[in-house]
């Protein structure tokens, strides 16, 4: 009877259900995060981008003047480490910041006046010289030159408009410039002050952190602006003096537009380079190009090998295919003005996106301080 009791309380005992399977492997459902992540990700940047867009009128001044922070700040540093004032400074500093952006646009603007209608010839002469040899009669080359009349013609009646809408641009730069200029002044004087915002609005433990970020990216912006006004200056200096051997006309305004397409890696180089091989060919010949295609590989060469692992290797690391990238979507958000600012702003995000990586290899309860922390 006893046996009997136990045979069917052990046949009373309920089953245990067996575990559900998920619908998805781990792979699967860890690429579904990921996804998720990046889209949110883009979701915020698309916003970001947007906004900036939709406030330009602030956000550019703001940008520029983070530039000119940037270029000047060591000048501002060593100013305010000699006793003067921090508004005295920074005043000093912003003036310094008008005789050199003013003198360098006279400097450029003068050189392509006094030269720019030898340039325009020469690049006349060299592309009807292109049309003879790769064109023929009835071609878009030859189309072109013949209705160039036609579209002027029909252009002509906007030109009203057009000047109007010019005359707002150049208004629209001046007040963008003054408040860009007054920005700046602001930035260098209160750069402690918002150190200090900062280290208040940080949530919990964070201010630490976030201070470095910032400080990393800065320290990323003006190893950029630095280090590209040093070489766009060596490559403007060499290739002036090299046309000028050469005796190719424009020669200076042509070592002004190899400065200025230097703030454009890459894209800005390979411009300017093309159009002074352009005029050489236009005016001395096929040789004389030759020697001017030498002599722009050359400053390029020692640009890529000896200037940037030697200038900008110590505080802007990033691949070429990203610069490019950057002043791809650069230009396709803000034109020429975008191209100018996509790779500093680039070169910040990749610093701070390398503070990050170097607090969580180091472990978040570490507080070492990062490498642009004691700047």
């Amino acid at each position: 009877m006893q046996n009997d009791s136990d045979g069917k309380g052990r046949d009373a005992e309920p089953e245990r259900p067996l575990p559900s399977r998920p619908l998805l492997p781990v792979q699967a459902r860890r690429a579904a995060a990921w996804c998720l992540v990046g889209l949110l990700i883009a979701a915020v940047v698309a916003l970001v981008v947007w906004l900036c867009v939709e406030l330009s009128a602030a956000v550019t001044p703001v940008l520029l003047a983070l530039l000119g922070s940037g270029l000047l700040g060591p000048l501002y540093r060593r100013l305010v480490a000699m006793k003067l004032n921090r508004s005295l400074a920074a005043g000093l500093t912003c003036a310094v910041l008008v005789l050199v952006v003013g003198g360098a646009g006279y400097i450029v603007v003068s050189a392509l006046v006094d030269t720019g209608d030898q340039i325009i010839s020469s690049l006349r002469q060299a592309a009807k010289d292109l049309s003879q040899h790769f064109g023929a009669a009835g071609t878009s080359l030859d189309d072109l030159a013949s209705k160039s009349k036609g579209l002027v013609a029909k252009f002509g009646g906007t030109a009203a408009s057009g000047l109007l809408t010019g005359v707002s641009a150049v208004g629209q730069f001046l007040a963008a410039s003054v408040l860009a200029l007054l920005l700046t002044f602001f930035f260098l004087r209160d750069s402690d002050k918002a150190v200090r915002a900062l280290n208040d609005w940080a949530p919990g433990s964070s201010a630490p952190q976030l201070e470095r970020m910032a400080r990393r990216g800065f320290h990323s912006i003006e190893g950029f602006m630095r280090g590209t006004t040093f070489i766009a200056l060596i490559d403007a200096i060499c290739i002036t003096i090299g046309l000028l051997i050469l005796r190719v006309p424009g020669a200076v305004g042509l070592g002004a537009l190899v400065f200025v397409g230097a703030y454009i890696p890459y894209l800005g180089a390979f411009i300017s380079g093309a159009v002074a091989i352009l005029v050489a060919l236009a005016d001395r010949g096929f040789v004389i190009a030759l020697w001017a295609l030498g002599v722009v590989l050359a400053v390029q060469v020692l640009e890529g090998h000896v200037l940037q692992p030697m200038i900008q290797s110590r505080t802007v690391k990033m691949h070429p295919a990203t610069v490019l990238l950057a002043i791809t979507a650069g230009a396709s958000v803000a034109g020429i003005l975008g191209m100018l600012l996509s790779v500093p702003l680039t070169a910040a995000v990749t610093g701070v996106l390398h503070e990050l990586r170097d607090y969580y290899a180091a472990g978040p309860d570490s507080d070492a301080p990062g490498p642009a922390a004691s700047s």
